[in-house]
């Protein structure tokens, strides 16, 4: 039985639109009109146990809205879910016992507390029992390199530091899901990776499942197998994250390094040339026609190193959507 199973889940929230200038707001007081806005269309998908699956899409496609409901904080329009059994807006504390949820723009530490105090908090509101939360605490502060952090005020603690809090925090009642909305937003690269290794880590030490969204394809790429991919509220992908290539790009890059520079015209008749000057060039070739032309780049070409390229995963999702927002 899947951890999460969704089956046709749809969110829409219904606001009014207003008319502009004083006549407006007093037209406002007897009639307004109503403005749907779906931002969750008929969402289906599982994810087995262990499972760190990808959630990726642009602002507003629907990925928070979809977390909230499946972590009880929304109640869906229509349609199904549950979560380790748990029909989750039912807000069982059972269930509340067993999951997680870390948003990256949202603190849930005590400002003016240092950590250890918040985390204490948590402790006796999970009711955790003491010995194990010695356990969990001493095992996470280590795999986070947290012991100096204990006891400073969270004021005073770097966004990567706050972060990194936020995460022992929500696992220190040791949940069987974790939702993670942006974990690294905001994070310089050093901190991203640091925050990157501990998912990864604990993961695999834990079998927790996870649902990730990020806007960071490096995020995905280095955590993530498989992926699901939302736009205007539709799952529009849903497979290996490897595959995406294969599926929705037809072509391949060739970056070329000349040993000097080649003959005046010679790249000019090359309609896939994206890029070149006298001592690089990159071209965009079709999948099936790679093979054929770096036998002819090698053949005329004073050509000091050549690769082949797949096509960066960011790019092919900017594709997806690109291509989502022709068809509807």
């Amino acid at each position: 039985m899947p951890v999460i199973e969704v089956r046709e889940l749809n969110k829409t929230f219904k606001t009014h639109r207003k008319e502009p200038g004083l006549v407006g707001s007093l037209k406002g007081l007897f009639w307004r009109e109503p403005v749907f806005n779906e931002a969750v269309k008929s969402v289906s998908f599982s994810i087995e146990e262990g499972e760190l699956v990808g959630f990726l899409g642009p602002n507003g496609a629907g990925k928070t809205t979809l977390l909230k409901m499946l972590s009880g904080i929304l109640y869906p329009s229509s349609g199904e879910a549950r979560v380790l059994g748990f029909v989750p807006w039912e807000r069982d504390r059972a269930y509340q016992r067993q999951f997680a949820i870390v948003m990256g723009q949202k603190n849930q530490l005590w400002w003016d507390l240092p950590p250890s105090e918040s985390f204490a908090l948590n402790r006796d509101i999970y009711q955790v029992d003491p010995a194990a939360f010695d356990r969990t605490l001493a095992e996470m502060v280590s795999l986070l390199d947290l012991k100096h952090l204990l006891d400073v005020p969270v004021r005073h603690l770097s966004l990567g530091e706050r972060m990194k809090c936020e995460l022992v925090a929500a696992l220190l009642h040791q949940p069987r899901v974790l939702f993670l909305d942006e974990p690294t937003i905001g994070l310089d690269v050093i901190s991203q990776e640091r925050i990157r290794s501990f998912i990864q880590e604990y993961n695999r030490l834990k079998r927790t499942t996870v649902l990730l969204t990020s806007h960071y394809m490096r995020d995905v790429e280095e955590l993530c197998q498989r992926i699901l991919v939302i736009n205007h509220g539709r799952i529009v992908y849903n497979g290996p994250l490897q595959e995406l290539a294969n599926r929705y790009v037809d072509h391949k890059i060739i970056k070329i390094r000349f040993s000097c520079a080649p003959a005046e015209g010679m790249l000019a008749g090359l309609e896939e040339t994206v890029e070149s000057d006298a001592h690089h060039a990159v071209l965009k070739v079709k999948k099936k026609e790679v093979a054929r032309r770096t036998r002819w780049l090698l053949d005329r070409l004073p050509i000091d190193d050549l690769s082949v390229e797949e096509v960066e995963v960011d790019e092919v999702i900017r594709r997806i959507f690109e291509e989502r927002v022709i068809q509807e």
